[in-house]
């Protein structure tokens, strides 16, 4: 049996149609016409008003009203036990009851109406898919049709269309369905970085991935999200980093900032088709020129030199004189185009779960990092709900990612001060020595992704964890290469398998960030994460 029975009534005029198509177009509903019913009960009828009102009132005396009840019944069964079945238009008492004796709670019935002038007025601008009547007023001389109005007295909810816009109507009637949900279920996870960025964040999405209907990133290309595959690894800029690896709906957010040709070539390489991923409308696009101009930072504070910050600044400061272009004005992006918050709706409607990626480290946060060495956004989790426009109230679970030992990007002429403070700075070769892994190894694998420089590196932050942890208020943390901790720690696939030395290291976590450490990465390898979640 379907969802709903939503039966619609009112004058002509006062946007019952109108109400049925937005509900089909934003909700999936599908319509049930009564003038497609009589014309399918009288073969030979005329397609004018006059005959059709006439005819319904035959079906009427004969069934007692009870005939579009019949002509629903013998639908039913082609539509799922989700679906949202709309009756464009009931118009007697008799029809009403009909339905909501055969089909119980399930049946909703909406009643609009306006002023007779408004209903004039729309009548003589109406695009008639019927002959229509010479004037509202000749409609109205049907007996049935002047009675119409008298179905707000048993309807289950009364709209007056004629100060309200058609997403006016739709919103009211969407909720009094409960199509919006009748609560803010918390069905949002977000992943952000603890430290400094390159915390391994992609690793551990493309794990969680597979447990997810919607995948959301924010931020911008400044940020590369490397992800183990065979026969290479892959860097993902603007996707989320589990587009390859489940079939969940892709989404970016308003508040992310793009370029073009990196996001154009990860969507040619990933195989990503346009009713796959959504892309809002208002999110940035970066241009060459947001790129030249943030050349000299590269240099002054180890920037990526992606244009982010340049593109985020003209947004800002000249939005009458130089607009920033969004994505709704590219069109090569056309087909990607979507209203994201209607998505996320929808997904928080239908219950679903949604991954929010955030991208870089809390360390480089605008607001919260060691000014001037900062990126140009907030990287906690609050701003990455700001930019992808999910409520706080919709949130399950914070995962915090933080490496065994941080990094930051070393600067073009080595000069490692330059891009920003980190406690402790020590080497590779140090880190090599304690651990039992290579130095060499080690080399090759600390280069960012984005620019391919070279990483400085340090020794654990716990000040930095506890601050983290307290703008972003965990609920789980993930460690990632735990194996710098210890060799060993590469062949572990349990948690007791661990070093005692990393035990206790983590041990030590979680009383400083107040959380679980319920996902190590040991190595960068598909079996590399000992997953611990209760969740």
């Amino acid at each position: 049996m379907v969802k709903h029975i939503v039966l619609v009534s009112g004058p002509i005029g006062s946007g019952k149609t109108t109400l049925c198509r937005s509900l089909e177009e934003r909700f999936g509903a599908v319509s049930v016409k009564t003038k497609d019913l009589i014309r399918e009960l009288a073969k030979k009828i005329k397609p004018e008003r006059g005959a059709m009102q006439r005819y319904g009132e035959i079906l009427d005396r004969r069934t007692k009203g009870q005939w579009v009840r019949d002509a629903l019944a013998r639908r039913l069964t082609q539509w799922p036990d989700d679906a949202i079945v709309l009756i464009d238009a009931v118009r007697i008492e008799p029809q009403v009851e009909a339905i909501r004796q055969a089909f119980g709670p399930r049946v909703y019935h909406i009643h609009l109406h306006a002023s007779d002038a408004v209903l004039a007025r729309r009548y003589r601008e109406r695009k008639p898919e019927i002959r229509e009547l010479a004037s509202y007023a000749q409609a109205q001389e049907n007996k049935t049709e002047r009675a119409v109005a008298r179905l707000a007295d048993i309807a289950d909810v009364v709209i007056n269309t004629e100060r309200c816009t058609e997403d006016d109507v739709l919103v009211r009637a969407a909720s009094h369905l409960g199509l919006y949900g009748r609560e803010y279920l918390r069905l949002v996870d977000v992943l952000v970085g603890g430290q400094y960025g390159s915390e391994g964040k992609g690793h551990i999405v493309s794990y969680l991935a597979r447990e997810y209907d919607l995948l959301m990133r924010v931020g911008g290309p400044n940020a590369g999200h490397k992800v183990y595959e065979e026969p290479e690894p892959y860097t993902f800029h603007h996707l989320p980093s589990g587009s390859r690896s489940c079939n969940a709906q892709l989404v970016i957010g308003p508040g992310a900032v793009l370029y073009v040709p990196t996001l154009l070539q990860e969507i040619g390489e990933c195989g990503i088709d346009a009713s796959r991923l959504a892309i809002d409308p208002q999110a940035m696009i970066i241009s060459d020129d947001d790129r030249e101009k943030e050349k000299p930072l590269v240099q002054d504070i180890g920037s990526t030199g992606q244009g982010v910050g340049a593109a985020t600044a003209r947004r800002i400061m000249q939005r009458l004189t130089d607009p920033a272009r969004l994505a709704r004005d590219d069109a090569d992006l056309k087909p990607f185009i979507k209203d994201t918050r209607e998505l996320l709706e929808r997904a928080f409607c239908n219950r679903q779960r949604i991954l929010l990626e955030g991208t870089q480290g809390t360390g480089l946060s605008l607001y919260h990092g060691h000014y001037p060495h900062v990126t140009s956004r907030d990287t906690t989790v609050a701003g990455c709900l700001a930019e992808a426009g999910i409520s706080p109230s919709r949130v399950r679970k914070v995962v915090m990612v933080c490496r065994a030992f941080p990094i930051r990007v070393q600067s073009p002429d080595g000069d490692g001060k330059t891009s920003g403070f980190m406690s402790q700075e020590i080497t590779l070769e140090e880190i090599a020595q304690r651990s039992g892994l290579e130095a060499g190894e080690l080399r090759k694998i600390e280069v960012t992704s984005t620019t391919k420089r070279k990483r400085r590196i340090a020794e654990f932050d716990w000040a930095l964890l506890r601050k983290a942890a307290s703008l972003n208020a965990p609920t789980d943390i993930a460690l990632t290469f735990a194996d710098y901790l210890a060799a060993e720690n590469r062949s572990a696939r349990r948690f007791e398998q661990l070093t005692p030395e990393t035990i206790r290291f983590i041990q030590e976590m979680e009383r400083v960030a107040a959380a679980p450490v319920s996902l190590i990465s040991t190595r960068f390898h598909s079996r590399s994460i000992i997953d611990r979640r209760a969740w």
